[in-house]
């Protein structure tokens, strides 16, 4: 992660906690082409409702890298997989989705979610501090991978009270370790793209749309995020730091994406990444013997 965005992430980081209050939403940075503003505008809108102004300006502080350093469809593209990313399904989230629709519905739906968590999952929601300890105690008694099922209901006084504490929840939300998590990714896939406008223009577009790869909670969130970094830490970086002759990386992304499959192992996504790079070193050797 470069300086900039770790100074960013946490002067927003402290600004959301202590001025919680602020609701005004951040200006669209300037120079932003026509074709991206519906999307950012989107954006904006997603996660002033998910944490607040503070963070939807530093949604708006990352798009701003890449306003006239890319063409418009692709930076929409951004600000639309980025938003999705920062906006990460948390039990803080369904909690405001459900407490959101029921709102919206005027209070005519009344429903029920039952949704699985792994005791980490929901430690990880927690600051640091707190959550260090539990998950030492979960580790020592072997539950930290053990699953709970949790009900997200507007269909009682008793759901509603609760999800109004989940959803209270957010102002905490930057402080825990699943943020710190998210934040870290985030910020890794903007340096991949902007390493790829310099390295590998071409391939710029494959390596957005890996954003793709990881979405909501539990084993599909963490199968998703380990076959990302295996795909940038096989593929993607080794070609950016010059050690891996490889002249259309978004083919290779392409190839690899196709070779994952749900399982924890990564057998045959690790298998086609070793191919593709034997193929990609192999051709560099004879073409240097040639």
């Amino acid at each position: 992660m470069s300086d900039d965005g770790l100074l960013s992430s946490l002067r927003y980081l402290f600004a959301d906690f202590l001025d919680e209050e602020d609701t005004t939403p951040p200006f669209l940075p300037d120079g932003l082409p026509e074709e991206a503003v519906p999307a950012v505008s989107e954006g904006i809108h997603l996660l002033m409702d998910y944490q607040g102004a503070t963070y939807a300006r530093l949604y708006v502080d990352r798009v701003k890298r890449f306003v006239g350093r890319i063409d418009a469809g692709l930076l929409a593209e951004i600000a639309r997989l980025m938003a999705e990313r920062m906006a990460y399904e948390d039990a803080i989230r369904i909690a405001q989705c459900k407490l959101a629709e029921y709102r919206d519905s005027g209070g005519e739906i009344l429903s029920t979610d039952i949704k699985q968590f792994r005791f980490d999952e929901l430690v990880d929601a927690l600051p640091e501090i707190a959550a260090d300890p539990v998950l030492m105690v979960l580790g020592k008694i072997g539950w930290e991978h053990r699953r709970v099922s949790i009900p997200f209901s507007t269909a009682s006084r008793w759901g509603l009270r609760r999800l109004k504490a989940e959803a209270w929840l957010r102002r905490w939300r930057r402080f825990s370790i699943r943020y710190g998590q998210e934040r870290v990714w985030v910020e890794r896939w903007l340096h991949m793209i902007a390493r790829a406008l310099l390295k590998q223009p071409q391939s710029v577009g494959a390596i957005v749309d890996t954003a793709t790869m990881i979405k909501g909670h539990g084993d599909a969130y963490r199968q998703g995020l380990a076959d990302w970094h295996a795909i940038i830490d096989g593929l993607v970086k080794p070609v950016f730091d010059g050690v891996l002759p490889l002249d259309d990386l978004a083919d290779a992304i392409r190839q690899a994406r196709e070779a994952a499959m749900p399982d924890p192992r990564q057998v045959s996504l690790k298998r086609a990444i070793a191919e593709i790079r034997a193929r990609a070193i192999g051709a560099g050797g004879n073409a240097a013997a040639e």
